[in-house]
């Protein structure tokens, strides 16, 4: 009898262990701003646990924060995250330079499309042209959706091998110093790529005004923010980016569908003293279908960092950078 609990002992000690070691870390890259709000529901609704176990699968996620896309593709692929919500473009290059080698980017997802919006506190400037050489245009970071969007913006206006005319003028900060140039006007940054919610904070101060947005860049709709990962690890984790595109889809689905459950989760992540609840709840009703897990202008990006020299092999479609399970989504 003895022998016989000491072996129900053991099988119970063992199953306890399994399950264990079942138990898979998952490290989650994100940034600031209501571009990432999926990313804080998931967090908040354990969004990716839920569908994680519905896989079959026993994960734990963490999420970590960085200021701009080249921070975070640096951190993606060092490994100090496993996945990471950043730029198309950054995400184009990890794909291009490693590719074939496991250290290879693949977008997994779309996450929000929301249009960038270039701001000026200068009040005689109606047009990105009136800014002088010595006015200074913030964005969080040099390898930035913004950077790109301003280069083809140039490229448009003034012809090819144009796109850097305004890049001398760029500086880098992160978007909370920007918001304070922008508002003291006490620096030589007089404009600002921007997105929300600094956007509607600048604007609703009235000391700004917008001069353009990216939709000139691209002609409508592209992907502000997406999900990747590198090909190690999503060959050893089959079956995570079908999780990420599950959680994804029901993050959009709650700021579509219960906009101020979402405006509460975001004001709890990043609380402001300038924005409640009413105010980014209406903020949520206007760009309600900038929130979905496909991607757009991709392509259109990757056509332009080929000519003018930031990728060597240019995708013949965003489907050869995003995987299969986006495929059934209206993706360009």
């Amino acid at each position: 009898m003895k022998q016989m609990l000491r072996a129900c002992v053991a099988v119970v000690a063992l199953g306890y262990s399994m399950a264990a070691q079942a138990e898979t870390p998952l490290k989650i890259g994100i940034g600031f701003g209501v571009g990432f709000l999926p990313m804080f529901i998931a967090d908040e609704m354990k969004l990716v646990q839920k569908h994680a176990t519905a896989a079959g699968l026993d994960v734990t996620p963490s999420y970590t924060r960085f200021s701009g896309s080249s921070a975070m593709q640096d951190a993606v692929l060092s490994g100090a995250v496993d996945m990471g919500v950043y730029g198309v473009a950054a995400m184009l290059i990890a794909w291009d330079k490693a590719r074939g080698t496991n250290q290879q980017v693949f977008g997994i997802a779309g996450v929000n499309s929301t249009p960038l919006v270039l701001v000026t506190n200068k009040p005689d400037a109606k047009d990105i042209a009136d800014l002088g050489p010595n006015d200074k245009i913030s964005m969080p970071a040099m390898v930035s959706p913004q950077m790109y969007a301003l280069q083809m913006i140039a490229e448009k206006r003034y012809g090819a091998g144009q796109q850097d005319k305004f890049r001398t003028s760029v500086v880098a900060l992160p978007h909370p110093e920007s918001v304070n140039s922008l508002l003291t006007g006490a620096t030589e940054v007089k404009a600002y790529f921007s997105t929300p919610p600094f956007t509607q904070i600048v604007l609703d101060s009235g000391k700004a005004h917008v001069l353009t947005t990216s939709e000139e860049a691209y002609g409508g709709r592209s992907t502000f923010l997406a999900l990747g990962a590198t090909k190690r690890y999503l060959d050893a984790n089959p079956k995570m980016a079908a999780v990420m595109v599950q959680a994804l889809r029901e993050a959009g689905d709650i700021i579509r569908n219960n906009p101020e459950q979402a405006a509460e989760i975001y004001l709890k992540v990043e609380p402001s003293k300038v924005l409640d609840v009413a105010r980014v709840t209406a903020l949520l009703k206007m760009e309600h279908d900038d929130f979905g897990v496909e991607v757009s202008g991709v392509k259109a990006t990757a056509d332009f960092m080929g000519r003018v020299g930031g990728l060597r092999r240019v995708p013949a479609s965003y489907s050869d950078v995003f995987l299969p399970v986006i495929a059934d989504t209206k993706s360009n």
